[in-house]
Formats: C-alpha cells, sequence, structure tokens
C-alpha cells in the first residue's frame, strides 16, 4: 500500500502556529520537515556565535537566531531555519517592522552539525543555500572543532584554531575557528 504525503504551500507554513511543543520546522519540497533539537555543545556554540556576531554587526546589519527564510530551492517554495544568519542593511530595510521571515537570501547563513546529522547533509543544505542566493553559508562542526566556509564561485575553506575566518563580505569581522569554540565552552 502506498502512502501518500500530504503537501502544504508556503502561505500556509507561514500561517501555522508556533510549532509543538519546541519542535521547529523547516518547509522542504512541500513537507513540514522537522529540525534537530539542539544539545548543549549546538546551544552553546549559537549563543557564542550570536554574542560575536552581533558585537560586530552593529549599524550594519541583522543577526538572527532560527529567523527563517523564504527561498526557492529546485523551483519549489523552501523555508529553511538555519541556526544564525547575518542579513546587511544595505540589503535589508534597517526598518523592517513586520513579524516574518526573513524575506531575501541573507549575506550569511550558519549551521551548526548536530549529533544526528552529517557533514555531508550539511554540505548539500550549504550547496542550496548559495544555489538560492544566500552569499555565504558557514558549517560548524563541534567534535572537530571547525568551520566550513561555503563559497557560490569557490571551493570550501575549512577553518581550524587559529585560522581567521575572514571575508570581504563580512569586512572587519575577524575572529578565529578558536574563538569560537573558546567563547562556546567547548572541550
Amino acid at each position: 500500500m502506498t502512502q501518500v504525503k500530504s503537501q502544504i504551500t508556503l502561505e500556509k507554513f507561514l500561517a501555522l502556529p508556533g510549532g509543538e511543543g519546541d519542535i521547529t520546522y523547516e518547509l522542504v519540497d512541500g513537507e513540514l520537515k522537522p529540525k534537530m533539537a539542539p544539545k548543549r555543545f549546538h546551544s552553546r556554540l549559537t549563543l557564542a556565535l550570536s554574542i560575536l556576531l552581533t558585537q560586530w554587526a552593529q549599524n550594519r546589519g541583522e543577526v538572527g537566531i532560527e529567523w527563517a527564510i523564504t527561498l526557492k530551492r529546485r523551483g519549489r517554495d523552501w523555508a529553511p531555519v538555519p541556526d544564525l544568519l547575518y542579513v546587511s542593511y544595505s540589503r535589508l530595510n534597517s526598518d523592517l517592522i513586520e513579524d516574518e521571515p526573513c524575506p531575501i537570501p541573507p549575506d550569511l547563513a550558519i549551521e551548526i552539525i548536530s549529533p544526528d546529522q552529517s557533514f555531508g547533509e550539511m554540505s548539500a543544505k550549504a550547496t542550496d543555500y548559495l544555489n538560492a542566493g544566500v552569499m555565504r553559508v558557514w558549517v560548524l562542526d563541534a567534535k572537530a572543532k571547525t568551520v566550513t566556509i561555503f563559497y557560490p564561485d569557490a571551493r570550501p575553506q575549512t577553518k581550524i584554531g587559529a585560522d581567521i575566518l575572514e571575508d570581504s563580505l563580512l569586512e572587519g569581522l575577524q575572529i578565529t575557528a578558536e574563538q569560537i569554540f573558546q567563547q562556546a565552552g567547548i572541550p
């Protein structure tokens, strides 16, 4: 017996009330996909990055934690919820007052690998982000203590230890992989 999955539109997805309990959903290929429930290291990395990026982003743009984005993926509506994102005020009106998903592809989307996820899965998602117009994607691996940066026009680069995550897109931001993991208190 074949089971038919029900499809949901972007409009219906955006009209849904907050998740059931602590579950956050993404819209992928017309289906609701639950995001992994963050564990301790994931939570600490989110907080550390939020602090580091918010300090840098003052008067430059907005940093969001689990702020959904409305994008297209393989020609279909897609509403991913990155762990963090940054969007510059040159691209997003700083007077935005609506409580809605990020209406444009952000400058930076950040995903932190959860214990049940693989680097390969996150690499595929990074490629989807880039194809949808996101300018940079960082994938953090708490076990390896690495930050892999994905670019739309170059091969990914993996940063570790004292390697600086310097980027002309994020002018003036100079943090190291080591700083991020130290700030998060990850041994």
